[in-house]
């Protein structure tokens, strides 16, 4: 006879499960480590042989108390650091700690020369940070060669605050000595102009990290006309997406093989203002209390728990049917958290900068959502502010797309992502904010007349930034959507390609990939729309269409009186064929052009839009021609007919369903006018974070 259970009384397997689960619980939080001290110290000077500290390389100790990390003598390294390694995030509480750190030091050359260097850093690194080989350019982090190893730069990566005083031309662009954050480079990205001397005086710095804001802020004196100012500069990072767990942390400094100055540590205090350790600590008592009420208790928590487990499952359920983007946002949190470039923005701070995303504020609207200007204080300038509709499902991969491949890029004609956001169910990118907007808004919106020389120059510069992606990156980059719209300009009207939903990392050796049919018709090639085969063809081919657009000033698809489709291919190859191409230059520049400059363009535009991909120049020969460094292709009197067959537009799209000029992208359609960012902000030095390299 089967044995009657009891009703009233949960399942013995049930309260077998619980006792374990409680015994696990409680010896886990009983073995976890409670007694570790907080790091707070406050050297005024150094002691000789302080335990606390950990010196390396040419560091020594001067009559006054303080520490000289070089000597005045060219290829001199020197580094210290504190005896402990900080508690920097936790991995079970997700909590990050705060901090403060006040420091002086003295630069002197002793009046050896004038351009010197190189100098001296804050930073934070990876535990067992190894030694730098000697090289200047560093500064006592990292040399050239073990910068360039990319398996060294993800074993030890690290944060730094450098002041810098002598600018390397292959590292540094900006001109002069300055104060920059290092973001596991060599190069700096984020810089502001220090005014300095070498003479012996002392400076004064201070560093703050505030994990609301996730805002590295520094404060710094210098010298000016003889006299002492304070400045300052600050960059968004989250350091828990950088660093690992546990960090080490000092100072380190270097001279080079032509520069020689001592760099004189003279004072150092550092304080956690929130503590990561007090809060674990809380954590386990307050567990161990809940833990201990009783059984009964325990069992009702556990029922709540399997509720709530069930309640979100039916809610990513609901979410997912309504289109929403539910919880993927949780599976995307972990593949974002090492990406490190672009930041992470809290969610506030987003609606702040937009003023609530005030219609006033949009800039465009497209497949995907909306795109708003935005002033973000922290960094002290407009940002751009694309907002992912909750209604695209496509939205959710090309955000995550974009992230994860152009957070990997850095080229000056390339658009600067600066950060993301994924909080209350909402997806957004954020950009540098570009005055003069995309390149279509300008040909064919009558924001401004270019001049020739700035469209022979936009064209050479997105050829530039395509051969950056197809042949200089580590892997090879397929945008599939290079159009008019997606090229922004910068002050100078300076090509910057951007939108890279789309794009798709593939290997250099076989350079093409079969995906799902995506871009713009008219910008697309024909192998494209009948075997949906992205590759390094296709988007030369969609070049070819762009450079044709800046020549002519003509859409790639225009509409006749009658509602016939013209498309600017077909066009130019006729008038090539009657050898009088040049009659297709835009009439509105008046005849004002280079005649070499234009037939180059117009060339080059038909050799990158021939119907066989085979006989498409690679880009880098398109970059050649433009220079005037190859000479002009041969092409064929008339159009080649395309292999198996040809693919008329309009079976695609609707000829009398608008009036409209244009032609619809599939899945994703840029607004028009998107101001986004640049690789090189217009941004003078001694704004924050958007001065970038």
């Amino acid at each position: 006879m089967a044995a009657r259970q009891d009703n009233n009384n949960p399942p013995l397997h049930l309260l077998s499960s619980l006792e374990l689960i409680t015994t696990i619980t409680l010896l886990f939080f009983l073995i976890y480590p409670s007694d570790v001290s907080s790091i707070s110290f406050n050297y005024e000077g150094f002691k000789k042989n302080d335990p606390t500290l950990r010196l390396q390389g040419d560091v020594e100790y001067d009559e006054n108390g303080c520490l000289n990390l070089t000597k005045l003598e060219k290829d001199s390294i020197g580094r210290v650091t504190y005896s402990e390694n900080l508690h920097l995030w936790d991995e079970i509480t997700g909590k990050v700690t705060d901090f403060s750190t006040h420091f002086s030091f003295i630069i002197n050359t002793q009046g050896k020369g004038f351009h010197l260097g190189d100098g001296i850093t804050f930073f934070l690194a990876a535990p067992d940070f190894p030694l730098s080989d000697k090289d200047g350019a560093g500064i006592g982090l990292v040399s050239r060669r073990q910068w360039k190893d990319p398996n060294y730069r993800k074993q030890h990566p690290f944060v730094a605050v450098e002041f810098d005083t002598f600018p390397n031309n292959d590292l540094d662009p900006p001109n002069y000595d300055h104060v920059g954050i290092d973001i596991n480079s060599l190069s700096t990205k984020y810089t502001t102009e220090w005014f300095n001397v070498k003479d012996g005086r002392r400076y004064d710095a201070e560093i703050n990290y505030d994990t609301n804001t996730f805002n590295l802020s520094v404060s710094f004196t210098g010298y000016k006309n003889g006299s002492r100012i304070e400045q300052n500069f600050s960059h968004i990072v989250n350091l828990a997406y950088v660093l690992p767990e546990w960090v080490e942390f000092g100072f380190s400094s270097a001279t080079g093989i032509l520069h020689d100055e001592i760099h004189t540590l003279c004072s150092w205090s550092f304080s956690p203002s929130l503590d990561v350790e007090d809060q674990i600590n809380q954590s386990k008592r307050g567990l161990i209390e809940a833990l201990s009420i009783g059984g009964g208790v325990l069992v009702c928590g556990i029922g709540l728990i399997w509720f709530i487990i069930w309640n979100i499952k039916r809610r990513r359920g609901r979410g997912r049917s309504n289109g929403g983007f539910g919880f993927e946002l949780i599976s995307m949190e972990d593949e974002f958290q090492r990406i490190t470039g672009p930041n992470k923005f809290p969610y506030k701070q987003l609606v702040k900068a937009t003023d609530n995303f005030r219609l006033e504020n949009k800039l465009g609207e497209g497949g995907f959502g909306g795109v708003y200007k935005g002033f973000i204080e922290e960094l002290n300038g407009y940002v751009a502010i694309k907002k992912i509709s909750q209604g695209s499902k496509q939205g959710v991969k090309e955000y995550a797309s974009e992230v994860k491949i152009i957070s990997q890029l850095r080229h000056k004609n390339l658009v600067r992502l600066i950060g993301w956001c994924h909080e209350h169910n909402e997806l957004m990118l954020v950009y540098e904010f570009m005055q003069n907007g995309s390149l279509d808004s300008h040909l064919f919106k009558g924001q401004s007349l270019l001049t020739w020389g700035q469209r022979y120059n936009i064209a050479r510069g997105l050829a530039l930034a395509l051969y950056y992606l197809h042949e200089e990156c580590e892997q090879c980059v397929v945008h599939r959507d290079i159009k008019a719209s997606n090229v922004m300009l910068d002050p100078n009207f300076n090509a910057k390609l951007g939108d890279f939903g789309l794009a798709r990392q593939v290997d250099h050796a076989k350079g093409s990939k079969t995906t799902d049919l995506a871009g713009t018709f008219g910008y697309m090639a024909p192998e494209y729309i009948s075997k949906g085969k992205a590759s390094r063809e296709t988007d030369v081919y969609s070049f070819g269409v762009v450079a044709l657009e800046i020549a002519c000033g003509r859409k790639a698809i225009k509409f006749s009186a009658n509602e016939e489709q013209v498309l600017l291919v077909d066009w130019i190859w006729e008038l090539h064929r009657r050898k009088s191409v040049l009659e297709a230059a835009d009439e509105r520049l008046c005849g004002d052009f280079n005649e070499q400059e234009m037939l180059r363009l117009m060339m080059v535009g038909l050799w990158c839009v021939h119907p066989d991909s085979i006989l498409r120049p690679p880009i880098r020969q398109v970059v050649q021609v433009l220079n005037f460094e190859a000479p002009l292709p041969n092409l064929p009197s008339q159009k080649p007919a395309i292999a198996n067959g040809s693919i008329r537009i309009s079976e695609f799209t609707s000829s009398s369903s608008s009036s409209s000029t244009s032609a619809s992208r599939i899945n994703h359609t840029l607004p028009d006018g998107f101001f986004t960012g640049s690789s090189q902000s217009s941004i003078s030095p001694v704004d924050p974070i958007l001065h970038t390299y």
